[in-house]
């Protein structure tokens, strides 16, 4: 009797268990037919179907997508591509719960969904992926309110918001009853930094009270030159409740996401581990669904070299020539209230370090180069910028798809206009390339103005030519230099398809 008893209690607490996570958690498969309590709810933006208000443009570069009112469960979040194909880090989500001043998910959009810096043509894994737009499974529990928002903060382009960001999204989740008691909330933080891993490490993630790591996604680059590599022999390190020494240690960076002597030539993606070629570097994932790691009062994620780890990786790895650039989004689970994230960096921060880069076709190398931009181009305009070095592209449109070897270009059938961005009094020479690739309106004609000096008019350059412009620390006073090039062929447009700064040495 007394077994009977004790089985009949197991079967009953099992019982309550599946009730309690059929209310709100993803169904496995035999459980299909069960019928769920609760209403399925969603919610879109973005779109011009949608009201002014979330969508971006007209001043608008920060949208609520879904605002919703708890108790409720998100189960599934997607955005669209942007119009112009492409995303970086310019773009950020965020999402507060229950009314909180400060987000608990913050990151730009595509590193949240392992996509960084919107490098990756495709992901695929149990809880995020990507082809042609950003789909996320994340179960995120709710009490009283969930608020999703998306911030276009890309200064180069303030005049594409609605181009240059996703054009849709859409949001489902499942009113309940109330949030369950034993649930957390989802929480994501990203951070970037270059360092000598031999002297500090890298730090993931930390955060206070009680929760669960279940994932992360991060990159790893040797930054000292074109052709560094990167150390796949640190170590990534887990420090619970105040421990000295992590009492979870993956020896060996790519045997944490499931390879071995180093990552694989090839992509591959599994569902809760894979690699990708990322920037000369690597771009993983991981996500820890069966064994997630729990702590009660703080956790502390870095990576970095193991105690017993060959002391020449120290060295080696101290030395100014070998730095390295890492980057991250760390996903858990929390009550309520988190540490405060540290503030996200400006968006020309954001991006993976960008090393000198090859002359192009017909082009110029010369190492006193501090800006070069591929103007255009379907995986990015820019292609170097030294430090204080970038550029505003005020009005135009991009374009790639010519048949000549340089395919691509920025636009416009007006006026096209950009500034380059520089330190104050900076001097040196402009050069920039323009070339009519496929005869458009029976061949262009367009002027050329730096710093409001007119440089001269230009046509019957359909086998590519240079420009080069003096500038002087005058025309940098204000730390930027106008180019404004005008279209001067009915029916026509203006183009430039490189950019590249000398300074003077």
């Amino acid at each position: 009797m007394k077994t009977t008893r004790l089985i009949v209690l197991a079967l009953i607490a099992l019982v309550t268990i599946a009730a309690r996570r059929t209310a709100w958690a993803a169904p496995e498969a035999e459980a299909l037919y069960h019928l769920w309590p609760g209403e399925t709810k969603m919610a879109n933006a973005l779109w011009p179907e949608n009201p002014k208000q979330v969508q971006f443009g007209e001043g608008r570069s920060r949208v609520v997508i879904a605002n919703m009112k708890g108790p409720g469960v998100i189960t599934m979040v997607h955005f669209a591509m942007p119009e112009t194909m492409r995303l970086n880090r310019d773009t950020v989500l965020r999402i507060y719960w229950d009314g909180e001043k400060t987000p608990s998910v913050e990151a730009p959009l595509v590193d949240f969904f392992c996509d960084p810096n919107g490098a990756l043509e495709r992901v695929d894994s149990a809880l995020v992926n990507k082809k042609r737009g950003w789909n996320c499974y994340f179960p995120m529990p709710f009490a009283r309110a969930a608020r999703i928002e998306v911030a276009a903060e890309n200064p180069r382009y303030p005049n594409g918001v609605w181009r240059m960001n996703p054009c849709y999204a859409y949001v489902m989740y499942r009113a309940l009853n109330a949030m369950p008691a034993d649930a957390g909330y989802f929480h994501a933080a990203w951070r970037q930094q270059t360092l000598l891993l031999g002297k500090e490490d890298y730090r993931v993630a930390e955060a206070n009270g009680r929760g669960q790591f279940i994932g992360w996604n991060m990159t790893v680059r040797g930054v000292g030159s074109p052709t560094a590599g990167y150390v796949v022999d640190e170590n990534v390190k887990f420090h619970v409740d105040g421990e000295r020494e992590p009492s979870i240690e993956w020896q060996g960076l790519e045997d944490s996401f499931g390879f071995s002597y180093g990552f694989p030539e090839q992509a591959n993606s599994f569902p809760y581990t894979g690699y990708q070629p990322y920037y000369n570097g690597a771009a993983a994932y991981r996500f820890t669904l069966n064994d997630r790691i729990t702590f009660k009062r703080t956790l502390r994620v870095t990576v970095g070299f193991g105690k017993n780890d060959a002391p020449w990786f120290r060295e080696a790895f101290s030395r100014p020539e070998n730095p390295l650039q890492f980057s991250s989004v760390a996903y858990w689970y929390q009550r309520e209230p988190h540490r405060a994230f540290a503030p996200l960096p400006p968006s020309r921060e954001r991006g993976p370090l960008l090393l000198a880069a090859a002359a192009p076709a017909k082009g110029y190398s010369d190492a006193g180069e501090t800006l070069v931009l591929h103007c255009g181009r379907a995986d990015g305009d820019d292609e170097f910028l030294a430090p204080g070095w970038d550029f505003t592209f005020r009005r135009g449109y991009g374009y790639a798809g010519w048949p000549t070897e340089v395919n691509h270009c920025w636009a416009d059938y007006d006026a096209l206009a950009f500034d380059i961005v520089c330190p104050k009094g900076a001097a040196g020479t402009l050069r920039m390339y323009i070339i009519d690739g496929d005869n458009f309106a029976g061949g262009r004609k367009q002027s050329v103005a730096v710093a409001g000096r007119l440089i001269g008019v230009y046509a019957n350059f359909q086998a590519g030519r240079w420009i080069e412009v003096p500038v002087s620390a005058a025309d940098t006073a204000r730390g930027r230099v106008a180019v404004v090039m005008k279209n001067l062929k009915p029916g026509g447009n203006a183009v430039v398809s490189l950019v590249r700064f000398v300074g003077v040495r």
